[in-house]
């Protein structure tokens, strides 16, 4: 979904949208012997350029019937497997049917998102854009503040906080990596929201810090932005560490107190 959302900024071909794509795509030059070679074989030019802009459009609109097909392999499987119990019930009972349970609750919520769309693309187009992406784009003159899109703005703030590029590429894709793994530390099984009170006071905090990266990434790289922003991604490590490592004691002990007091 990022980068069906990359893809789709790029084509516009602003200023804004042709240096977010020259430095994103740049990333991958970080990459050890093939670094180099892949980025112009993704640019097919010696920088971002029309041939760029073409392969990016295909691959957008390929992506996004991707996305489609992914959605519908994730209906089938829970068809097939089923789901969880009911929100803060703490005995088996027989699955959910998806119709009418599921159906009316993602009804409502795709209604309100959509709303909350409509809004925005109806009223305020410009109020997520910047203005800069309005001017076309020119190779011979780069925007004095590149800032990405909101959805990537947390990711950006790691990737500037870190001097080293190479680096700043490697704590990124840990961060990505960290959260991919939250899942198989889970093996304690526990549906019950009330027996993981630690573990939701953690998940907050780091909602937090993702949303504080987001806003400190959308900043100018000065004093005092840039060191906040090196505290959060410490931070961020501190959280994720001690979530991951505490993950299914923390939960052990919750539920013995649960217990316990009843």
């Amino acid at each position: 979904m990022m980068a069906t959302a990359f893809l789709g900024y790029v084509l516009p071909w602003g200023q804004m949208s042709f240096w977010g794509a020259t430095v994103i795509t740049g990333i991958l030059g970080a990459l050890p012997v093939i670094g180099e070679f892949l980025v112009v074989w993704i640019w097919g030019d010696s920088n971002v350029s029309m041939i760029t802009l073409y392969r990016f459009l295909v691959l957008h609109y390929v992506l996004a019937f991707a996305i489609v097909g992914l959605s519908l392999l994730h209906l089938i499987f829970l068809h097939k497997s089923g789901s969880t119990r009911p929100f803060k019930s703490n005995y088996y009972i027989e699955y959910i049917p998806f119709y009418p349970n599921f159906i009316t609750k993602d009804s409502i919520g795709f209604l309100a998102l959509a709303l909350i769309f409509s809004f925005f693309v109806c009223f305020n187009p410009n109020d997520l854009g910047h203005p800069d992406n309005y001017i076309m784009a020119n190779s011979l003159v780069t925007p004095a503040h590149i800032v990405p899109e909101w959805y990537f703005l947390p990711l950006y703030a790691v990737l500037r906080s870190i001097e080293s590029k190479v680096l700043g590429v490697a704590v990124m894709g840990a961060i990505i990596l960290s959260v991919a793994l939250i899942p198989l530390y889970d093996n304690l099984k526990i549906d019950n929201p009330n027996a993981r009170t630690i573990t939701k006071i953690i998940f907050w905090i780091w909602v937090a810090t993702w949303i504080a990266l987001g806003f400190f990434g959308s900043q100018p790289l000065q004093y005092p932005y840039i060191t906040v922003q090196r505290s959060l991604v410490c931070f961020y490590f501190v959280v994720i560490s001690f979530f991951i490592s505490f993950y299914n004691y923390i939960d052990k002990q919750t539920l013995k107190i649960l217990i316990n007091s009843k």
